[in-house]
């Protein structure tokens, strides 16, 4: 049996049997040689290839991995993500953290859609793009990867990327499991969580993905309870596969994930990436009886189980597709939707036409995108914010400085009605930190990573307190991946806008959304401290500890639990328009509840809201949170009128994790809250189990 032979049987009768059944005869006819190479990353040809001769970067073409030529098996082709296709020029699309502040999993599939339309016409077929690890201090240099702090917010998003991705052929890789959220010290940092911290906060959104269909998941460089990921049977078998029934394949993150191979193998590490470095050694360790040919055989049937259940779906794209005009649309739909409006004092804005509009700052004629690392996504063009506006408002309306002199600032405002001023962190600031693989003692500033602190920068806080004594209107745009403390000046602006890091579009977008033409709709996947004390520990370079306890409570949860007062709690967001929440109702059905609720637009603008849905447990004798976010729905109201809106909550969701047991159980009473954030909560109910 070939690989093309494998294919039309399982067409045939697509089903987990079948797929075992023609994985295994095809097992079957390849040599022990061809085994181990299915489990190698081959890319140093590509690099070098790309280095040396073509001048290219990262992931510049596809990253291969196994494939067998004489029984037709591809290889596995890999591309990076998540805004965009690490290869070539390709959109890039606002950071995952903005799109989590859209709280829409359906455009989030639209735009899992466009990727792997560009993926595909640029010849991968395995997507590492699906960005799941938990924000759990903004300190966290990769934060504008993933989508927020909160679980279910991950898996709902991740989830509609993964559907997209796999449904369109292309193999989803959800990253980094596990508990990955420290940058710096990703290579020797030892994340210690209880058992049931593991499953109810830093593991849910990962078996959410897999259970939408993801067929390979790939390992974290930290260590987790002792044991790096990589080498971590408790995460790789006993829970990954006994627990959850994955079916896919795991993969190692790149260059140093592995440090045995031996171990790897054994716990249910598949593949090396992005070149067999420890998987060298993997004949050899057979000959010394640490592995059987049965370890290579499981390793393998999964690999070939993913390519034969997803490459079905394969669909090749011209090149003409990338970039093209709906892709570029949709980068700037998406940055308006997930823009979020922290203040809004006198109805600032949105800004009337024929005014004149000041646009200073570090960013205010700066690229801006985000990370240069592995994330990085080469576009041809990226729209400024000066550039958008000026096209938005007109060449004569928009005047720019691109700095932070405070002379020079004033003299640009000096004749303008409004000043924007874009302030926040660049990749120096925050991304991922490459430097002597973060073995360093002392951290090089300006090497990206982890932030080196929760406020911005003091050139930008001096330049925001002098321009807020013009007499003008200032409006405020962050820029970064995620939380700030703000308190120092966040009196000072009379708006204040985060638009993250908003894609070749952003500049547009911005305009869209000062202009008024978009109404801007996003909610904090965040919450907004107004110290730096209130968020969970943090471990940078120069500390001496290595292991960090990662503790049931984090974000709106801790605060909730400690009765924290946020500056901006989790889930909020302002509009240009109000909205009145309603005749809200619960009703039971089977597994789970629906929740319906009425939104009433009385403002004088359409717009977006996002009816919220928190649940919290009346058990007293265990330990439980205020409430969880277990349910959500972004809607679209005309002025003036009402939409129903029907959020229903799976009882899975609302289970806790019973230790003794190590099943799931649910509480008998529980209280459903309904609002538009963490903190405003307009309807309450008691509901028996």
């Amino acid at each position: 049996m070939n690989f093309n032979q494998a294919i039309e049987l399982y067409k045939k009768n697509p089903t987990s049997e079948v797929l075992n059944e023609v994985a295994e005869k095809l097992l079957a006819e390849m040599t022990l040689k061809e085994k181990l190479r299915t489990m190698q990353g081959h890319a140093m040809g590509v690099t070098i290839k790309n280095t040396l001769t073509k001048g290219r970067y990262y992931n510049g073409e596809a990253y291969p991995a196994g494939g067998c030529k004489r029984l037709g098996i591809p290889p596995v082709l890999f591309t990076d993500g998540p805004r965009g296709i690490v290869m070539g020029k390709c959109t890039c699309f606002p950071v995952s953290m903005l799109r989590g502040a859209a709280f829409d999993d359906e455009l989030e599939y639209e735009i899992g859609k466009v990727m792997a339309k560009e993926a595909a016409a640029h010849g991968a077929n395995l997507f590492a793009g699906v960005c799941i690890n938990l924000l759990r201090n903004p300190m966290w240099g990769r934060a504008q990867e993933t989508y927020g702090e909160d679980p279910y917010l991950l898996g709902r998003m991740g989830a509609a990327l993964t559907k997209a991705m796999q449904e369109n052929g292309i193999i989803a890789c959800p990253k980094h499991y596990a508990l990955n959220s420290i940058e710096d010290l990703r290579f020797s940092v030892d994340a210690k969580a209880d058992e049931r911290t593991l499953h109810e906060v830093y593991l849910p959104h990962f078996k959410k993905c897999i259970d939408a269909g993801a067929m390979s998941i790939m390992g974290a460089y930290n260590k987790v309870n002792g044991t790096y990921c990589c080498e971590n049977k408790e995460l790789l078998t006993d829970i990954l596969r006994d627990k959850w029934g994955f079916e896919g394949f795991t993969l190692s993150d790149f260059f140093y994930g592995i440090y045995d191979a031996a171990r790897s193998v054994k716990a249910g590490m598949d593949m090396e990436m992005p070149y067999y470095f420890r998987y060298a050694f993997l004949n050899n360790k057979l000959k010394k009886g640490e592995l059987t040919e049965k370890d290579i055989d499981m390793s393998v049937m999964r690999i070939l189980k993913a390519l034969i259940k997803t490459l079905p779906e394969y669909k090749t794209y011209p090149k003409t597709v990338i970039l093209s005009d709906e892709h570029t649309s949709l980068a700037r739909k998406v940055a308006g939707k997930g823009t979020v409006l922290l203040k809004n004092e006198n109805k600032t804005l949105p800004i009337q036409n024929g005014k004149k509009i000041a646009v200073v700052g570090r960013y205010a004629n700066k690229v801006n995108v985000g990370d240069h690392g592995s994330s990085n996504v080469y576009s041809p063009y990226t729209v400024t914010a000066y550039e958008g506006l000026k096209n938005r408002f007109g060449e004569n309306n928009v005047t720019v400085y691109n700095g932070c002199d405070i002379v020079k600032a004033k003299e640009t405002v000096r004749d303008c009605d409004y000043i924007v001023v874009c302030v926040g962190s660049d990749w120096l600031q925050e991304g991922e930190f490459l430097v002597n693989l973060g073995k360093v003692k002392k951290k090089p500033k300006g090497s990206g990573g982890d932030r080196a602190d929760l406020r911005i920068p003091e050139e930008d806080v001096a330049l925001i307190k002098a321009l807020s004594e013009t007499g003008k209107k200032l409006i405020v745009n962050i820029m970064g991946g995620s939380a700030y403390v703000i308190k120092d000046w966040s009196d000072l602006a009379d708006s204040i806008l985060f638009s993250f890091y908003s894609g070749l579009e952003g500049g547009n977008a911005l305009a869209d959304v000062l202009s008024g033409d978009v109404n801007p709709g996003g909610k904090l996947p965040f919450t907004i401290a107004f110290n730096e004390l209130d968020y969970p520990s943090f471990l940078h370079i120069g500390d001496e500890e290595r292991e960090i306890d990662y503790s049931y409570y984090h974000g709106y949860t801790l605060f909730d639990k400690k009765g924290i007062e946020p500056q901006y709690p989790f889930g909020f967001g302002l509009s240009y328009t109000e909205f009145e929440i309603g005749d809200c109702s619960v009703s039971e059905k089977e597994n789970e509840l629906e929740i319906t609720a009425s939104v009433k637009n009385i403002g004088v603008v359409d717009g977006d809201e996002v009816v919220q849905v928190y649940v919290g447990s009346e058990n007293t004798e265990e330990d439980r949170p205020v409430k969880l976010l277990k349910g959500f729905k972004r809607v679209s109201v005309k002025t003036g009128e009402t939409a129903e809106v029907k959020v229903s909550v799976g009882y899975d969701d609302i289970k806790f994790y019973d230790v003794q047991s190590g099943n799931w159980k649910l509480d008998k009473n529980y209280t459903l809250y309904i609002g538009t954030s963490s903190r405003n909560i307009m309807f309450k109910e008691s509901v028996d189990l």
